[in-house]
């Protein structure tokens, strides 16, 4: 497979919008993105010892209490794949099950057009795998990227480790077309609170890839930082989530990091 285009390492001058105006937030780089992923593993290691302790203890103690252990163990398996698997259903591959392309009043002519243009931007390789696995192969200065309707993946630099992103396209924004990235600021958001208005529910599924696409092309550091962080961690945890169509897609992502 031919190597994508690569993305500028750093924070662009005329970066996204919605990263300058979280000043609050933490500016994204490869050292706070090792520390979470620090974080992240520290906590799994943590969840996993204070459930497992127990059900050893009470088996060391009386091995009648087996069911009670049993249901310690269960709780250190089940918790760490809880997060894992949100962390994959955070993309939503386009076609996929919760994709916009599938509710019932989607319209078919717009999300063909959609899907492409969306198609101009990535090369011949990239549209292939898009049309196979419904996810847009990115690569970045921090890695490569998998995007989808609502999130992305990035596999981080040896290929073990990846971070799950959620983000989606903002409200006020139009259909996409063939241009600079400069020409496309403001096109990423992070995912609104439950409750909250959401008129971009109608953008067609190839619209919003393409726009995060755009927007991450832009201002690499400046998506990872409007993003939010919904899990990191091994490769395969994630991977056994995702659809099966989907799978290949990160499989090309591993490979295209080395």
């Amino acid at each position: 497979m031919s190597a994508p285009e690569a993305t500028a390492p750093g924070r662009v001058a005329n970066g996204l919008d919605e990263a300058a105006r979280l000043h609050w937030r933490e500016d994204a780089s490869e050292a706070t993105l090792r520390r979470d992923g620090r974080r992240w593993t520290a906590w799994t290691a943590w969840i996993v010892t204070v459930f497992c302790v127990p059900g050893v203890l009470l088996l060391a103690i009386e091995p009648l209490t087996f069911p009670a252990a049993a249901i310690c163990f269960a709780h250190a398996w089940a918790i760490p794949r809880i997060q894992a698997r949100r962390g994959a259903r955070q993309v939503v591959p386009i076609g996929s099950e919760r994709s916009a392309g599938r509710r019932v009043d989607a319209a078919r002519g717009p999300e063909r057009v959609a899907l492409g243009l969306l198609g101009d931007l990535v090369g011949h390789a990239q549209r292939d795998l898009l049309a196979a696995t419904g996810l847009a192969l990115e690569r970045g200065g921090l890695g490569v990227w998998l995007i989808g309707e609502q999130g992305a993946i990035l596999i981080r630099p040896g290929g073990r480790r990846v971070d799950c992103w959620c983000v989606r396209v903002a409200e006020q924004q139009q259909a996409p077309q063939h241009k600079a990235p400069q020409q496309r600021r403001g096109s990423a958001t992070p995912r609104r609170r439950r409750g909250s208005a959401t008129p971009r529910e109608e953008l067609p599924a190839g619209d919003r890839v393409a726009h995060l696409l755009l927007a991450l092309r832009e201002d690499e550091l400046g998506f990872a930082k409007v993003a939010n962080l919904g899990f990191s961690g091994a490769r395969w945890r994630v991977r056994q989530h995702l659809p099966a169509v989907s799978r290949p897609a990160l499989d090309a992502a591993r490979a295209a990091v080395d």
